[in-house]
């Protein structure tokens, strides 16, 4: 069977891809960067959150919580009568250390309670490994998976907690996973660290007798009604609760383990609408580069088209099949990229976030998406050289195109004015000063692909920056630890005598709604004894603020939140205990990079609560030569929950830093560098053909290769350079709009970008412009004189 043949004008275009091959595909992965960063992102976006839906609904994750000191299991009816409660379930939940072989430091635990019967009604555990605890063995548990493959343990195996003081034998029956801890850290942390911190799952009866609590409970789970609201079912839930020690109800947007992973959703899209048109905007330039220049070296073959007949639009609908073929080719490669990248982040997140499966799942609306926006690419970096084809005649057409007049480009024509160099170096100046918006848009290309190094990279060198701050300008102590419940003053002396212990600073902290007008937000108040050294408040300069004597010292964040500055008044609830509420003056404001936080002083904080010296914990520093006793020593100690190492916290920090954001910025790097290769090789490559004649005619002059290398390459190199410094400016608008993305009240990420991010930048940019210009060079070698000479008459 014959196969049809093409149409003259359609054997024209794969000629004319194949000749312009190289400069094609350098495009097309430029597109390709845009489709694939798309498809990887919005991809991974829509997976996630559908993953998250699946699980949360399959597992009856909670919808409120209500925690509370001790209520009766018969308030449980009530609950279930109120208006908008769809499910409502009890539990007994706490604090505890475990004791895992191999570890001298202690480990941070919560404990919670399993229905005597069947599996939870909300928040339903997923077993991994093993078996649920047997009713009949009140000491055996189920594990977290994170924490149980973090220490290397499986069903069978034995450890110890210390809970309420009391050492306990516990035997690991089986290995679950909850939709309560997709990301499960501990008490005051922002990364998980499976290392130190587990949550465990027993048997009711036993738990509710280890903490005194049977026939009552401490946290109450609601499933609400389809379409019911939160607030009224809140507002009940404290007033009935209020009587029993409630700390005020809370929604799932304030579980920490949901309001991260929200976070993390957030932020993956707001990297999905922000990158890809910054690639697609430079492909767009590359070709209207390309098509403008091929349309100006054919002016002679497209005169000669339309005096055959062929029609305007079909000769400007030939080249907009030109864009269109590279476009396709940058949109299948993009989306095939896109796919693996967006598997390998599933891989990522699966280590990241503890779903039972996450698989990279991206609907057919995304890959239409990200066709739509390279066509709108194509068309827009074709439309200029298209209405050039509609306007161009026949007969002008087919004239030869007017030489270039430079003698603008000095006084005298023939003669350069400025210092003395050579005469290739003066050809080159003259041509760049002949054209010279061709030379801007190419610097901004280059500008433009330094700049997406510089705003993938400065994240790095702010999360230095906030982990300097957080972890040896404001919280400077080697470990925290907390009591079950708050203590009498007198109980810091103790932990003063402890072995191992150099200093100890006592703190407070309680749950309070902070309110300004219709403005609310659940804090933790944080009272500090005056004049601490351990965990001290830093201004915007970084240097440490004293805790005034009375008022309220509140984050930058959270004052921003609630619209207050210095000297307003706030409304301050106490929802623990009594039910104190004051106003209380703001007295100052300070900067934080990680969560929100209200402080004042500990002096006053007791003084509102009329409390006679009571602690929630101390700050201490540590002797480390001695601190595996004083570990051995705090985790007999009765009432305390919990032991934070700041070294500890600081590694998992970065751990979790270097594992993703160490992977994001390999992908763009790799992407930008492809951006800097297709801009100055299509540069080097068009002005190539532009110029081979004149090239050609240099070396039949005698010239020598590396002269004529000069005249092009060292345009080029100047370009390059000349774009350094505008990249450097583009990257650091970048990271400020980026910095203002990704501003939430869980971080906020401050616009620091160190010197050797901006030369890293610069050497990716140089290198992809080496590489670029030894592929020409090449080329440049290779002239054929005669042919180039040939004329085309």
């Amino acid at each position: 069977m014959r196969l049809p043949r093409l149409p003259p004008l359609d054997r024209k275009l794969l000629r004319d891809l194949w000749r312009i091959r190289g400069q094609a595909l350098a495009i097309a992965l430029v597109i390709a960067a845009g489709v694939g960063m798309f498809v990887m992102s919005k991809g991974m976006l829509l997976s996630l959150e559908q993953t998250r839906s699946a699980y949360y609904e399959r597992y009856h994750f909670a919808d409120l919580y209500a925690p509370v000191r001790r209520a009766p299991q018969a308030l449980l009816a009530r609950v279930r009568e109120l208006p908008g409660v769809r499910r409502a379930e009890t539990r007994v939940h706490a604090s505890a250390l475990m004791d895992v072989p191999g570890m001298d430091a202690p480990v941070s635990a919560q404990l919670l309670s399993l229905p005597v019967h069947d599996g939870p009604a909300i928040n339903d555990i997923l077993l991994r490994l093993g078996r649920m605890p047997d009713p009949a063995r009140p000491n055996e548990i189920l594990l977290l998976e994170s924490f149980a493959q973090a220490h290397g343990l499986s069903p069978g195996d034995s450890l110890h907690a210390v809970l309420r003081g009391k050492r306990r034998h516990l035997k690991i029956a089986g290995i679950a996973l909850s939709p309560e801890f997709v990301y499960a850290m501990a008490p005051g942390e922002i990364v998980p660290d499976p290392q130190r911190f587990g949550v465990g799952w027993m048997n009711r009866d036993a738990l509710a007798a280890a903490l005194d609590l049977d026939g009552a409970f401490n946290e109450l789970l609601i499933l609400s009604a389809r379409g019911a609201r939160s607030a009224p079912i809140i507002q009940a839930l404290d007033q009935m609760l209020a009587p029993y020690g409630g700390s005020g109800a809370y929604g799932r947007e304030r579980q920490m383990s949901d309001r991260f992973l929200a976070n993390e959703i957030q932020q993956l899209g707001v990297m999905g609408y922000l990158l890809p048109p910054i690639f697609l905007l430079v492909a767009a330039f590359l070709l209207n580069v390309v098509t403008a220049r091929l349309i100006e070296t054919e002016r002679e073959q497209i005169g000669l088209l339309k005096a055959f007949g062929y029609s305007h639009a079909q000769v400007a609908t030939h080249y907009l099949k030109l864009s269109g073929l590279i476009t396709l080719l940058g949109l299948l490669i993009g989306s095939l990229i896109g796919h693996k990248l967006g598997q390998g982040l599933a891989l990522l997140y699966m280590d990241y976030f503890k779903f039972p499966f996450l698989l990279f799942d991206a609907p057919l609306s995304v890959y239409l998406g990200a066709a739509g926006i390279s066509v709108l690419a194509a068309v827009a970096g074709s439309m200029r050289s298209t209405l050039a084809v509609l306007r161009l005649q026949p007969a002008v057409a087919m004239l030869p195109a007017t030489p270039p007049d430079y003698s603008r480009t000095s006084r005298h024509p023939g003669r350069f004015t400025g210092p003395p160099i050579d005469q290739p170096s003066r050809m080159m100046l003259r041509h760049l000063r002949r054209w010279p918006l061709r030379a801007a848009l190419t610097v901004t290309g280059i500008a433009m692909a330094m700049g997406l190094q510089i705003g993938a990279s400065f994240s790095l060198d702010a999360m230095d920056h906030m982990i300097d701050v957080s972890f040896n300008l404001a919280d400077r102590q080697d470990a925290s630890l907390s009591f079950v419940d708050a203590r009498h003053a007198s109980a810091l002396q103790e932990i003063r005598r402890s072995p191992g212990v150099l200093y100890a600073e006592p703190f407070r902290a309680i749950p309070a709604v902070l309110s300004n007008g219709t403005r609310r937000r659940h804090e933790a108040l944080i009272g500090l004894a005056p004049g601490a050294e351990l965990s001290r408040l830093v201004d915007s300069e970084l240097r440490p603020v004293a805790l005034p004597e009375s008022g309220l010292v509140l984050s930058d964040k959270l004052a921003e939140l609630l619209q207050v500055r210095v000297g307003q008044t706030l409304h301050l609830q106490i929802t623990e205990g009594r039910n104190v509420q004051r106003d209380v003056p703001v007295s100052a404001i300070v900067t934080t990079y990680l969560g929100t936080s209200a402080s004042m002083s500990l002096a006053a904080l007791n003084r509102l609560l009329s409390e006679d010296g009571q602690i929630s914990g101390a700050h201490l520093l540590i002797d480390e030569a001695q601190a595996a006793p004083l570990f051995r020593h705090l985790k007999e100690m009765p009432g305390v929950a919990g032991i934070r190492q700041q070294d500890a916290a600081q590694r998992a920090f970065y751990d979790t830093l270097d594992e993703s954001l160490g992977t994001f910025t390999f992908f763009n790097t790799l992407f930008a560098t492809l951006i800097v290769v297709g801009v100055v090789y299509n540069s080097a490559r068009v002005s190539l053909s532009e110029r081979g004649r004149e090239l050609a005619s240099l070396r039949v002059l005698g010239l020598t290769r590396a002269e004529v290398s000069w005249i092009l390459l060292g345009e080029l190199g100047l370009l390059t350079l000349l774009a350094l410094p505008l990249g450097a400016a583009l990257g650091y608008l970048l990271a400020a709009f980026m910095v203002h993305s990704f501003d939430t009240d869980l971080f906020r990420i401050p616009l620091v970008v160190s010197p050797a991010t901006f030369g890293y930048a610069g050497l990716v940019v140089v290198l992809s412009a080496l590489a670029s210009g030894l592929i020409v060079r090449r080329r440049i070698d290779r002239l054929d004189l005669v042919a180039v000479l040939k004329t085309r008459e």
